[in-house]
């Protein structure tokens, strides 16, 4: 994620402690009603920016936010994809996905190409 300030370009490494800030007022406004059906409502990105500022130290916009939204959203498409084939599970403490077998990961790689990386992958929150 890169934002700009003047003319130069600044690079935001995004890290697991803004993810868990973001989500915690995220998962917050959601219980609360404030998801509308094309996204997120102005006062929660000011809400998470404001949350993820403080908790980490750094300054995001509402593009970073949204670009992690997609990049969760993501996730959860091709995980939630995986997990409803027999022979998948999740792993809560590891959060990883669990494979009964290299042959069963095998075929559905053959047909999920996109999938491949998501075989030792750590997706947290």
């Amino acid at each position: 994620m890169a934002t700009t300030k003047g003319n130069k370009r600044i690079y935001l490494t995004w890290t697991d402690e803004m993810d868990a800030a973001l989500l915690a007022v995220l998962v917050e406004h959601h219980n609360n009603g404030y998801h509308a059906q094309n996204g997120w409502k102005p006062h929660v990105y000011n809400a998470a920016i404001r949350n993820v500022g403080e908790k980490c130290n750094v300054e995001i916009t509402k593009d970073n936010i949204a670009s992690t939204c997609k990049t969760f959203d993501k996730h959860y498409e091709v995980i939630s994809k995986i997990l409803y084939q027999s022979g998948f599970g999740w792993d809560w403490v590891s959060d990883k996905l669990l494979i009964d077998s290299d042959d069963i990961w095998n075929k559905y790689v053959e047909a999920n190409k996109s999938a491949a990386c998501y075989k030792n992958k750590v997706v947290k929150d």
